[in-house]
């Protein structure tokens, strides 16, 4: 009997979450299991997986006091279920690749210590994906650890959508517009690649909504515009980011309240967005669950629509019209009244939904005679990562023959 293909671990590494997913690589990734480490450093931490064996199935509180404890509960849980034997390389969602990092590459010391040097691009994630890089070599020092850049979707747009308008010195030190959510924006593509008919080559307008959000555009295959920037708390408003602010605000809460640049980089990214502005949910449900009754729960909600229809049409005129929209993740793919208002008074555009079609979360929620076809992708960060990995297990195996 044929020994059997070694397995891919994906992880995800968030502020206080770890969600990972297991693959078996059997002429092409398949899913077997995936899971997530919640509320880490906090006593009510829970491990959560789902697997396609029922006995892969848990659910139940975790201690983990920090990162570090996470990694290693989510190793035993792997290893005391028999897995861990079988793993052959582990693939990493990088939030941020900074200036020196686009397509996946295998993950080396070199490459930590320069991570760690542009953390300060983005301090939300990178310090949480270089500690579980860290911990998981410790724990599997001849695994191939494979780092998958969320900025590497956008490196091809065109200057003039990377620049920021600030004095020319700090471009050097690689300060420029990145974009994110590009693992889920690659996978949405060949998405539409593998439907045919050339519609991967039109004019695109991708909506990833979820509690981080950002539109892409992109135009012939290219990325031509994102609405996040330098860094995941700009763009459009989410769940607890603010998205994109007026630079005065930072003089005026320093001058004023006396705000630290640790403050400030605080309420932007976990006071702020929907959250802030409701003043009592983060969660889209939560929202229009309560709207009727809250009126700056609504006032939220109003919010993210009017942002998200407003890049829409800025992208729009960056591409000078559009044939294709996608909405995906969580807010996108499962939010027929937000996708509604966010279309709504698009009609200019050729943008017309078919209410039923959206109400039921169809594929293509467009009416027939809508000139824009709109659908709805549900995305699969965690497969675009596997198939990435996949490439370093077939040189790994070449160098064993």
């Amino acid at each position: 009997m044929a020994p059997a293909e070694p397995l891919i671990l994906t992880v995800n590494g968030g502020s206080s979450s770890i969600k990972f997913a297991l693959f078996e690589n059997d002429a092409a990734p398949r899913r077997i299991l995936a899971g997530a480490i919640d509320r880490i450093g906090l006593a009510d931490a829970t491990l959560k997986v789902t697997g396609t064996d029922q006995t892969d199935t848990f659910a139940g509180s975790v201690a983990v006091p920090d990162y570090a404890a996470a990694v290693g509960a989510l190793m035993d849980w792997i290893q005391g279920n028999g897995r861990g034997g079988a793993l052959g390389a582990i693939g990493h969602r990088v939030v941020h690749g900074g200036p020196n990092y686009g397509k996946p590459q295998r993950i080396t010391a070199d490459m930590i210590v320069e991570l760690g040097r542009f953390s300060p691009y983005d301090p939300e994630h990178l310090p949480h994906e270089i500690l579980l890089m860290e911990t998981l070599q410790r724990r599997f020092p001849d695994l191939p650890q494979v780092a998958c850049f969320d900025t590497a979707f956008h490196r091809h747009m065109p200057r003039v959508a990377k620049l920021l308008p600030i004095p020319r010195r700090y471009e050097a030190q690689g300060l420029r517009r990145y974009g994110f959510h590009g693992l889920s924006y690659a996978f949405l593509m060949g998405e539409l690649a593998a439907m045919g008919g050339g519609t991967e080559q039109g004019r695109i307008i991708l909506a990833h909504l979820g509690s981080g959000a950002s539109l892409a555009a992109v135009h012939a295959g290219r990325p031509m515009d994102t609405t996040m920037g330098f860094s995941p708390a700009g763009g459009l408003v989410m769940g607890t980011r603010s998205g994109d602010l007026d630079p005065g605000l930072i003089y005026f809460l320093a001058d004023g309240e006396h705000q630290s640049a640790a403050q400030f980089q605080r309420m932007v990214n976990h006071e702020s967005g929907l959250l802030g502005v409701s003043g009592s949910h983060s969660d889209m449900r939560d929202l229009i669950a309560g709207a009727i009754e809250d009126e700056r729960a609504a006032e939220a909600v109003e919010l993210f629509c009017y942002q998200a229809k407003k890049g829409i049409g800025s992208f729009a005129a960056v591409l000078g019209g559009v044939d294709t929209l996608v909405f995906t993740a969580g807010i996108g793919e499962n939010c027929p009244s937000v996708r509604a208002r966010i279309c709504e008074g698009l009609g200019f555009l050729g943008i017309e939904l078919d209410a039923a079609r959206n109400a039921a979360n169809l594929p293509v929620i467009s009416a027939d005679a809508s000139a824009v076809r709109v659908r709805v992708i549900p995305t699969d960060e965690e497969l675009m990562i596997a198939k990435s990995v996949i490439p370093f297990l077939e040189v790994g195996a070449k160098k064993a023959a």
